[in-house]
């Protein structure tokens, strides 16, 4: 049987990154400004971990426009929400095995 540590995905060592695959977890769709309150960091810095998702294909990104303001919003793909759940799968068992 694999160690538990070996299915950790490098995608998701950041606190960022977990705290956005959390809020697309339990979330249809958010939008780039609740994203950035709700972990609360920098427009730069969610946009770069953002990026990552993205360029991995956990999530995907709608543009558009609410009046004449663009409005952005983030949402979880289906290999997206399958990573993550493996991820906190593994996180699980590293936890069970050291109890």
């Amino acid at each position: 049987m694999k160690n538990p540590i070996d299915q950790l995905n490098k995608v998701f060592d950041s606190r960022i990154r977990i705290g956005i695959m959390s809020a697309l977890m339990v979330n249809e769709g958010v939008n780039f400004n609740d994203l950035k309150a709700l972990i609360d960091v920098t427009d730069g810095n969610l946009a770069t971990h953002l990026k990552t998702l993205e360029e991995n294909i956990y999530i995907k990104v709608q543009k558009g426009f609410i009046g004449r303001k663009t409005n952005t919003t983030y949402s979880i793909t289906k290999a997206g929400e399958k990573a993550f759940r493996a991820h906190l799968d593994a996180l699980e068992q590293i936890i069970k095995n050291l109890g």
